[in-house]
């Protein structure tokens, strides 16, 4: 068995490596809120830090993925999110509409279920194959296929003029 000190090199050197990549697939799997992707993405790293032992370094970057997923959807399904929020003021500024293609990814991928926003980014964004999909999401092979399948055709449908360019 590792020593501690020796277990924390090991973890520390892999966030610094893998961190920024985790970061923007959470961003896009809570719909670009940049700060929800951070809280995802610490979710995810804590879980993985006690796991550390236990993961195979040739294996880690998956099993990080997978873990970034399910504290999105963790996040997603949390009472606190349900809520209703109120306030008193109505904002000082118009929501503001996407203007680049990135900001038009994630508003259309907004509009998606979670799961099948997973298996599109999963598949389409971040470029997996629909085995290592599967496995991030925990998922059959099936089931990524008919989510991803369906996901684009539910933006396709819901955006025609706007899913030409971004929509594979």
């Amino acid at each position: 068995m590792r020593r501690t000190s020796e277990k924390d090199g090991d973890f520390t050197e892999f966030v610094a490596q893998r961190r920024p990549e985790l970061v923007r697939l959470a961003t896009l799997l809570v719909s670009g809120d940049a700060a929800k992707a951070e809280d995802v993405v610490q979710t995810a790293l804590t879980r993985i830090y006690l796991a550390w032992p236990k993961v195979r370094r040739e294996t880690a970057t998956a099993y990080a993925r997978r873990c970034v997923v399910n504290a999105a959807i963790d996040e997603r399904r949390s009472l606190f999110r349900r809520r209703e929020q109120l306030s008193a003021q109505f904002p000082d500024v118009a929501a503001e509409t996407p203007h680049q293609d990135g900001d038009l990814a994630v508003a259309l991928l907004a509009t998606l279920p979670a799961s099948m926003r997973a298996a599109v980014v999963l598949r389409y964004v971040e470029g997996l194959s629909i085995a290592e999909t599967a496995a991030a999401m925990r998922c059959g092979e099936g089931n990524v296929k008919s989510q991803s399948a369906r996901g684009l055709q539910k933006l396709r449908e819901q955006f025609p003029a706007r899913t030409q360019h971004v929509c594979p």
